[in-house]
């Protein structure tokens, strides 16, 4: 296989764009049908899963935390729907155990936001077992530290000394991390 075909969008370019930041989903939308996609978008679960009953897209990219719940939830909807389709899920918040779920729930790949156009279209053109390759500028461990424990403090209901247990650490030692910034 020659790489030009690795990268050609099929005959059916429907793509389907699920999440809850507007101005994101504007712009990827803008730089998705520049390469060649018929876009679609949707800021909710109840709105993908509405446009997958009716038009099951060939191509999709879903934000795993939605405001009405898991971007997850479209995913198996589409898989019902369409197997064949190709599907990135998105998440700003990069974990292992997310990332093994939305493969095992049928996801072709897994991004960390914020993703661009080219990793998107990469990771949606994507022929066989070949891996993408390593983004230019990943996160450093500092960073995905911060990002753990911010998704443990949101699932705990911002509640810090639940935290704290969960993540065994010193309450007020998670205090401190919570009021500095996101570290680069």
């Amino acid at each position: 296989m020659n790489p030009s075909e690795a990268n050609e969008i099929g005959p059916d370019n429907s793509l389907l764009l699920v999440d809850d930041d507007e101005t994101f989903v504007k712009r990827l939308e803008r730089a998705m049908e520049k390469r060649g996609f018929k876009v679609e978008t949707a800021q909710s679960v109840a709105q993908g899963r509405a446009i997958v009953s009716a038009r099951p897209p060939a191509y999709a990219v879903i934000d795993l935390r939605l405001e009405d719940g898991s971007g997850l939830d479209v995913v198996e909807a589409l898989r019902e729907r369409r197997p064949d389709a190709r599907v990135v899920v998105l998440t700003g918040y990069g974990a292992i155990a997310t990332a093994v779920a939305a493969v095992k729930i049928g996801a072709t790949d897994y991004l960390s936001k914020p993703a661009d156009a080219n990793e998107v279209t990469a990771a949606l053109l994507a022929k066989g077992d070949a891996l993408p390759p390593p983004p230019e500028n990943p996160m450093s461990a500092d960073r995905v530290r911060w990002e753990h424990i911010q998704r443990v403090y949101e699932q705990c209901d911002r509640n810090v000394s639940e935290t704290a247990r969960r993540l065994n650490m010193h309450r007020r030692t998670l205090q401190r991390i919570l009021a500095k910034r996101s570290p680069k």
